[in-house]
């Protein structure tokens, strides 16, 4: 007697009604999986195109067309008058049985064993789903209505060619796209008024990696790194991944305050463009008077410009690259505040003796950033998208800019604001009484989302008196009732306390 080919419950194929792709991809998708996690077992008869057409509630031709897909990728085979099957080889590779026994992960005690525990540092900290919240006060995002779609789309269109895919699928080892460098080159880093070599660029996965790899190379416990308090955490961070020598130099209204303190240090990290988070830029003396130190004290600056194309109120000022004369600036770039954060597209240009280690570390590391992802970038740059973007941007941040400074002066008039000559978050100082951190509580309940200042202190006031109002990604119109809210819960707290009093 013929052995009998197992049978599908009819329940379990059923398609996802929010998914984002289309019918074909879905199915093919839904089949893959349950072919691929043993729910149909190898030899089995699928469906017929109509029987599984009708369960869908989709077109006959669209599940023929996925089936002789996947007759092409191997997991289904079609035998004359029979109709399709699963392929008797697409699992004979897999281990599909789970290990026997008890799993017990006892063995080794962690906390004993790791050099240090990233989890227990002061990290910024932002809900996956800000979205979602009325009042998106959040810094960092971007308003997907401005994503150019359509250039991105015939950019990606371009690297998926049959010569493209020649050129960017090879192990380039620690080689960056020549196209991309150029471009940095000749069209990103002359706005900023820097000037540099081929050997002297090094693409990176965001400014992140660019830290990262800039700390590996220059510090070790012994060593001393001065930031600005109050600074980025993520680069505190990551310098606390080295050593425990960190000297935070105050920020005032013209950005980090020179003094003697940094002579002891090996590098200082700044954000001169705007300071991160306060967003003040740092004054054209300053500028020189760090310049000169670094070079008489020998000492090395790390630029991080990661917010250098938002400006809206007076005229640009180039980078602190772009006056060092001696070789003592490491520079930061990132394409994250322009074109999208996941990306995850940086770079940094430093002296070649520099750069060179650098590369070899970032071989060791991750050998280099996707080679498809750097050629559509550079097509995107090459063609003027970028910087019709950055046009695009600074409009519309620059009327977010100018709404929210006036909701702010209208609704919070005790609040002090840091001076802004652009970016995309404004830095606010509340009056005394009141405490930043209940506010930011008792504002979540709201569906309003900024973030607390305290973070960013290296020692944290308490209680905090700072907070961040991003702009970036809040539509316009919700910019004024959103202050309006925050004004509303800040007087209402008062009139209680007064009333209690």
């Amino acid at each position: 007697m013929p052995k009998m080919s197992p049978v599908i419950p009819d329940r379990l194929f059923e398609l996802s009604s929010d998914s984002g792709t289309n019918l074909q991809n879905q199915i093919q998708e839904m089949l893959v999986r349950t072919i691929l996690d043993g729910q149909i077992a190898p030899g089995t008869a699928m469906p017929s195109g109509r029987k599984l057409a009708d369960q869908l509630k989709v077109a006959r031709n669209t599940v023929v067309l996925v089936y002789q897909r996947l007759v092409d990728e191997g997991f289904l085979v079609a035998r004359e008058r029979s109709g399709y099957f699963v392929s008797d080889d697409i699992l004979r590779d897999r281990v599909m049985s789970p290990p026997s026994g008890a799993r017990s992960f006892g063995a080794i005690d962690w906390t004993q064993k790791l050099r240090f525990t990233p989890t227990q540092q002061r990290n910024l900290n932002k809900p996956a789903d800000w979205s979602s919240y009325r009042y998106p006060f959040i810094y960092g995002q971007i308003d997907s209505h401005f994503f150019p779609v359509n250039e991105w789309r015939e950019c990606c269109r371009d690297a998926a060619t049959v010569g493209a895919i020649q050129q960017w699928s090879a192990d380039r080892i620690d080689q960056d796209d020549p196209e991309l460098i150029e471009q940095i080159q000749t069209r990103i880093l002359p706005r900023r008024g820097v000037w540099a070599q081929a050997d002297e660029i090094l693409v990176t996965l965001g400014a992140q990696q660019a830290l990262f790899l800039i700390a590996d190379l220059l510090l070790d416990q012994h060593k001393t790194v001065a930031i600005e308090d109050p600074g980025y955490p993520d680069a505190r961070n990551i310098f606390l991944s080295r050593t425990a020598k960190l000297k935070p130099i105050p920020v005032d209204n013209e950005g980090l305050i020179p003094s003697n303190d940094l002579n002891d240090c090996e590098c200082l990290y700044l954000t001169p463009s705007h300071q991160f988070p306060t967003t003040v830029t740092l004054s054209r003396s300053r500028r020189e008077q760090l310049l000169q130190s670094a070079k008489e004290q020998q000492f090395v600056i790390i630029e991080d410009d990661y917010e250098s194309e938002h400006n809206f109120h007076g005229n640009p000022i180039p980078a602190l690259k772009s006056l060092d004369k001696d070789g003592v600036v490491i520079y930061i770039g990132s394409l994250s505040k322009t074109l999208a954060p996941g990306l995850r597209v940086g770079f940094m240009t430093g002296p070649e003796d520099f750069i060179r280690e650098a590369r070899v570390l970032r071989r060791l590391m991750s050998r280099h950033p996707p080679a498809n992802n750097q050629l559509i970038v550079a097509q995107f740059l090459k063609r003027g998208y970028h910087d019709a973007l950055i046009r695009r941007l600074s409009h519309s941040l620059s009327d977010r800019w100018h709404t929210l400074r006036t909701a702010i002066t209208t609704y919070l008039p005790n609040w002090r604001i840091s001076p802004s000559t652009g970016g995309s978050s404004f830095w606010l100082q509340s009056p005394s009484g009141v405490d930043v951190d209940d506010l930011q509580k008792k504002c979540l309940s709201k569906s309003l989302l900024f973030e607390s200042g305290e973070v960013f202190f290296h020692r944290p006031p308490s209680p905090c008196a700072y907070l961040r109002l991003g702009f970036s990604s809040i539509p316009v119109d919700k910019i004024e009732p959103g202050v309006r809210q925050i004004a509303s819960i800040v007087n209402s707290d008062s009139s209680h306390k007064s009333n209690a009093s």
